[in-house]
């Protein structure tokens, strides 16, 4: 189940990266660094009051060696002028007044996300005590996306004992439409590229090459098709049934030319309520180790972590953030 997990560190630890933690006075935070710089895998930067940040490691019996720790504290920093600055060029066409700005910069999300903007930091980790909407907009408003609304999607990594797969949207687009699906799907072959996968796609639904008929069967295919016209060269298949994506006996009966057969490691789900439910249970119910969710469609890395994780997923998701770091240029 870890070998995948230790080859990604093994890969992080060759170019660390700086990744700046917002949420630096949190336990499992300052947890997970004292593992990072064990691993060699990252340069943290913390942000926070310093004496706060130490004396919080202390009680909690840490050994961190401080001088490979950045910590700044966003609330004194004279970033903040710069940053504020920079915010307003942003958003001035969207409404947004200088001193608006400035109240804005003092939230850490924004700081932090305005360290990677500026390139004091390579990406940035937070989300450990906000939901995910608070995490992710000061990213989209500020980082952007690859393209004009273009939407941001979210796939964990489910790390099972003999094979991994990639999970996708299982973070961010409620409802995708067949276009939202499609970009998803392309998305996920690339991260699943970065990270030395061959990406073989299913376009998941409850229904098997017509085995039903609904408009939401009509969506998954229609994606499908969209895919496969765009990225021609990608191994993709839809729309399947879980089980006749993922196992080689049920897409012998189901499905026997289909070109995955049975062998599909990116999943590509028709909602965030079915992704979501699945990575879960699959999380669970077959002990996988789910890592994630790493967002995919920003021009820059900057990832979400759920409010119930422990500081080893946090220690799995910066190995992760600077991989994407490692093969993002810098702007």
């Amino acid at each position: 189940m870890y070998r995948f997990i230790r080859k990604i560190e093994a890969i992080a630890r060759k170019d660390p990266k700086k990744i700046v933690f917002p949420e630096g006075e949190e336990e499992r935070i300052l947890q997970a660094v004292e593992q990072i710089l064990k691993l060699k895998i990252a340069h943290p930067i913390l942000l926070g009051n310093s004496v706060s940040i130490k004396n919080k490691a202390k009680k909690l019996k840490l050994k961190i060696d401080w001088s490979k720790v950045q910590i700044i504290d966003h609330k004194k920093s004279k970033l903040r002028e710069e940053f504020a600055e920079e915010l307003y060029k942003i958003r001035k066409i969207k409404g947004l007044k200088k001193a608006e700005a400035k109240e804005m910069i003092k939230d850490i999300n924004y700081f932090g996300t305005m360290m990677v903007q500026k390139n004091y930091a390579h990406g940035m980790i937070n989300g450990t005590t906000v939901p995910t909407e608070t995490a992710i907009r000061p990213a989209l408003q500020i980082i952007g996306t690859k393209r004009k609304f273009y939407k941001i999607s979210g796939v964990f990594f489910m790390s099972l004992e003999n094979r991994v797969l990639l999970f996708a949207d299982s973070a961010i687009t409620i409802n995708p439409n067949s276009h939202d699906l499609a970009n998803i799907a392309i998305d996920t072959a690339e991260t699943a590229q970065m990270f030395g996968i061959k990406p073989k796609i299913a376009m998941l639904s409850f229904s098997t090459k017509g085995s039903a008929k609904h408009p939401k069967v009509d969506k998954v295919k229609e994606a499908t098709a969209i895919l496969k016209y765009r990225k021609p060269k990608l191994i993709v298949d839809g729309e399947l049934q879980v089980d006749a994506a993922i196992v080689p006996e049920a897409a012998k009966r189901k499905c026997p030319n289909s070109p995955i057969k049975g062998g599909a490691n990116v999943l590509i789900f028709p909602n965030l309520e079915s992704a979501n439910i699945a990575y879960k249970l699959v999380e669970r119910l077959a002990k996988a180790k789910a890592i994630g969710p790493i967002l995919q469609g920003l021009n820059k890395p900057i990832n979400d972590l759920s409010r119930g994780c422990n500081y080893k997923d946090i220690v799995y998701v910066t190995a992760f953030t600077v991989v994407e770091c490692q093969n993002t240029p810098r702007r």
